[in-house]
């Protein structure tokens, strides 16, 4: 059989061992804006690069944070007409389970319900998997916080802080060097935490920030927030320089 054989058809296993298929899905994962995810004690944050839009182009209909159900939001890198996909049949079954269990979903299941659905799409025929790799975070009903990732591949792990996209391995290397309880019990230093590993990968300035707390709604953070954010994590950073300077001399 020849390598194209292997190369093309996504149930077919290359002789060491790899779908390739899902492996160029991921490659489209990467090649998507940056997203982040920041699990404290009282609060989880997402936080993503906003691609820069054309002048007449409506702001509210280019987002890369969404919400799943009341207690769940999602952000992604990839595809995003994959994603819509993906949100859409998320949102079906959280509903759905809320008529028959009568209780919202656990953040896991509907992790699960996600990385199965992914995982079919990568043993069927006349399919390609799903260019999109998820995070989703939010608070179970005992009001503990949950943050987790999902592959194309339809893997799915827990995190205390993830990211992925294009700049994803350098913003995991900075928060896992940088994370601590300290800051997960501290609501602002979990939120700055979000937003600097955003800014230690990005180019510019223009991020959406999504927090939610528990048993309330999802709140963006609106322009005049988000910029005194950026202001405090400016400062702390030229105080971490000036200091590294006074250390070598």
């Amino acid at each position: 059989m020849s390598g194209s054989r292997y190369d093309g058809a996504i149930t077919v296993f290359s002789p060491d061992g790899h779908l390739f298929q899902v492996e160029y899905a991921q490659e489209a994962v990467k090649k998507g804006s940056t997203a982040v995810g920041v699990r404290g004690d009282g609060l989880v944050v997402l936080a993503v690069e906003k691609k820069s839009m054309a002048k007449l182009q409506e702001e509210r209909t280019v987002r890369k944070i969404c919400l799943i159900d009341d207690h769940v939001m999602m952000a992604f890198a990839g595809l995003t007409a994959d994603a819509r996909i993906l949100i859409d049949r998320a949102r079906i079954e959280c509903q759905s389970h809320k008529l028959v269990v009568e209780d919202p979903v656990t953040i896991e299941f509907i992790t699960r319900y996600l990385a199965q659905l992914k995982q079919k799409y990568t043993q069927s025929n006349g399919r390609r998997p799903f260019g999109v790799s998820c995070l989703i975070s939010g608070f179970d009903d005992d009001g503990s916080p949950r943050l987790f990732q999902t592959d194309p591949s339809g893997v799915y792990h827990e995190w205390l802080a993830a990211a992925i996209g294009r700049n994803g391995k350098t913003a995991l290397e900075f928060l896992e060097k940088t994370y601590s309880k300290e800051i997960a019990a501290d609501d602002d230093r979990t939120i700055k935490l979000a937003i600097r590993a955003l800014m230690e990968v990005g180019q510019g300035k223009n991020l959406e920030v999504a927090v939610m707390r528990p048993k309330k709604p999802i709140s963006i953070l609106d322009v005049d927030t988000l910029n005194k954010y950026i202001s405090e994590i400016d400062k702390e950073k030229a105080e971490e320089a000036e200091s590294k300077k006074k250390i070598k001399k």
